[in-house]
């Protein structure tokens, strides 16, 4: 747990820092900082992804779970949760109290949907590496500071959402244990980094991929590995 507690932390530090700060920090610095954190989410992602030992299991696994993923319309499924959230909390409230949930909404799905946050506390669990998650800490939080800044407290809140979503996928991976072989981890790493990269992309404004409908992508590995193993072995 010691990645998804730092990754709190941090969060929490710099909504806070965002807080005191608030306007002034200008616009233009934030911008610059926000596609900053986008070129390094690009760079991360694209070392994950090479890291495939098979480039066919990548490509294999990246559009079944899109197309999975597609069906499923996970975007509009977290849209729509956000809407009910909203209104279930504010109603028709003044726009402060509007903001605070969109804050909350915009920051949870920014640290929460990006496969780091599976991706990491799958490697915490299963290996005791922090290293993905120490790297995303830094970036959230830094992302806390400059969006609390311009959204208010509703984005400390996202660290809630932090610790229970990586902490519950951190607890399980023991569970998951004997499908995870070391194989099967640097392919769902690498599928992960695929879209972290497609994630670093939107950051930046270069194109809008829907990355969180991608998301079903990483966990096929575990499936199509082992199945494609048994057919190799079949000739």
């Amino acid at each position: 747990m010691l990645g998804t507690l730092v990754n709190t932390f941090t969060i929490i530090a710099g909504g806070l820092i965002g807080l005191l700060l608030g306007s002034r920090v200008a616009q233009r610095l934030r911008d610059t900082v926000m596609q900053g954190i986008g070129l390094c989410t690009i760079i991360i992602g694209a070392l994950s992804a090479l890291n495939t030992d098979s480039v066919l299991t990548l490509i294999i696994c990246v559009v079944l779970g899109g197309l999975l993923g597609e069906g499923i319309n996970i975007e509009k499924r977290l849209e729509g949760l956000g809407t009910r959230a909203e209104r279930l909390l504010y109603g028709n409230s003044p726009t402060t109290g509007n903001q605070f949930v969109q804050g909350f909404m915009a920051a949870s799905l920014l640290f929460c949907v990006g496969p780091m946050s599976i991706v990491g506390p799958l490697e915490s669990g299963l290996s005791g590496n922090h290293a993905t998650q120490f790297a995303k800490a830094i970036m959230d939080g830094t992302a806390a500071v400059f969006m609390s800044a311009a959204l208010g407290p509703g984005v400390l809140l996202s660290a809630a959402a932090i610790l229970v979503y990586q902490g519950t996928i951190t607890l399980g991976a023991s569970l998951l244990a004997p499908l995870l072989t070391n194989p099967v981890v640097v392919e769902m790493s690498a599928v992960g980094g695929v879209i972290i990269l497609g994630i670093g992309l939107n950051m930046i404004g270069v194109a809008k991929i829907r990355g969180g409908n991608l998301v079903p992508a990483i966990f096929l590995p575990i499936a199509y590995m082992p199945l494609s193993a048994w057919i190799s072995g079949l000739f």
